[in-house]
């Protein structure tokens, strides 16, 4: 008799929470064909490409416009635990697409981590005058007025003062961070809706309702961090700058592994949650699933990257969602791709 594979369960009501599809799988566990068809609608071909080693991504449907879940898969000739430690390894992730700087914070952060982490032109020519509700960068109003209180827009070293000041208040984010948790993240107040960055992430990670039941240690450390027990769970920060939209994107997040102690409960979960971003994404959250092949010696690496943004919505916004969700679809099939080929070609 086939083994249950928790992995698949969890990613059933990760995916799909709503109605009863969930409560199905779990009673009758779904093969990963069978879930990669009835449940996230990929075809016979698409299936076929991911057992054959090929990485398939696909948009799924999102409750509002301004959220956007990305689904992607490939099957790796490697383990689970070689897994782990290619996604604790910032050299590797760093040779990953669209990556343009990578930055692991030390510990406790300095100040001289940041010294890569600088503005683009055009983002230093929007931050001259960046107001309340008015602003191509994202930041809280506070933020905004500093930039403008504390640089010499018409000095030589602008830009240096500029990158100088955004590295300073980057540090003291994240060590908010680390002693506030997710309430500590602030308000975004660069748009005409303020954007409380501790709601829309609760909102976001309210899509998964299977968290509480499959892995509830980790639903808990993603809101409550860092009041929330930890055994289990490895975390580290770090910064990266990205070209995976229309501009490059400034983020700091925090990466956490976690390995279920429980048979009952997937093994292996990878889980990445935005802090900040200078663009685009008001939250963020990617979760990655380790599921064992029974059959074969490798496993499925399953993703779901959810995110909420701001500007999707109206004609305007629909356009640019369609490209934010190509451009998004597309550099996680590259991503996977990569990560399958430097897994295997170790384990070889």
């Amino acid at each position: 008799m086939r083994r249950r594979t928790p992995g698949l369960a969890l990613l059933v009501l990760f995916l799909f929470p709503l109605g009863g599809v969930g409560i199905q799988a779990i009673d009758n566990p779904a093969e990963p064909a069978k879930f990669f068809r009835e449940f996230v609608g990929l075809n016979d071909d698409q299936i076929r490409e991911i057992r054959e080693g090929r990485a398939v991504a696909k948009i799924l449907d999102a409750p509002t416009a301004d959220q956007i879940f990305v689904f992607g898969s490939v099957y790796i000739h490697s383990t689970p635990e070689r897994y782990l430690k290619f996604a604790s390894d910032i050299d590797a992730l760093r040779k990953l697409p669209s990556y343009l700087e990578l930055r692991k914070f030390s510990a406790p952060p300095e100040l001289a981590d940041l010294a890569r982490f600088t503005l683009n032109d055009e983002d230093f020519k929007h931050l001259k005058n960046c107001k309340a509700g008015h602003c191509e960068v994202q930041l809280p109003t506070e933020a905004m007025e500093e930039f403008q209180r504390s640089v010499d827009w018409s000095a030589p070293d602008a830009a240096d003062q500029a990158n100088h000041l955004a590295q300073q208040m980057a540090l003291q984010a994240l060590l908010n961070y680390q002693q506030g948790g997710n309430t500590a993240l602030g308000t975004y107040r660069d748009k005409n809706h303020p954007a409380v960055v501790a709601d829309t992430f609760a909102a976001l990670l309210s899509r998964s309702r299977a968290l509480p039941v499959y892995l509830p240690e980790l639903r808990e450390y993603l809101l409550n961090y860092p009041k929330a027990e930890s055994s289990g769970i490895q975390s580290e920060f770090y910064w990266e700058k990205v070209n995976f939209g229309l501009k490059p994107t400034l983020r700091m997040v925090q990466a956490i592994v976690y390995q279920a102690r429980s048979p009952e409960r997937p093994a292996y979960a990878v889980a990445v949650k935005q802090l900040y971003a200078s663009h685009y994404f008001e939250s963020a959250l990617d979760l990655t699933v380790c599921v064992k092949d029974d059959e074969h010696p490798g496993f499925y690496l399953i993703t779901l990257k959810g995110s909420q943004q701001a500007g999707l919505t109206g004609l305007k916004g629909g356009i640019v969602r369609k490209v934010a969700v190509d451009k998004t679809r597309s550099s996680l099939e590259k991503a996977l791709a990569t990560i399958k080929q430097k897994l295997e070609s170790e384990a070889q």
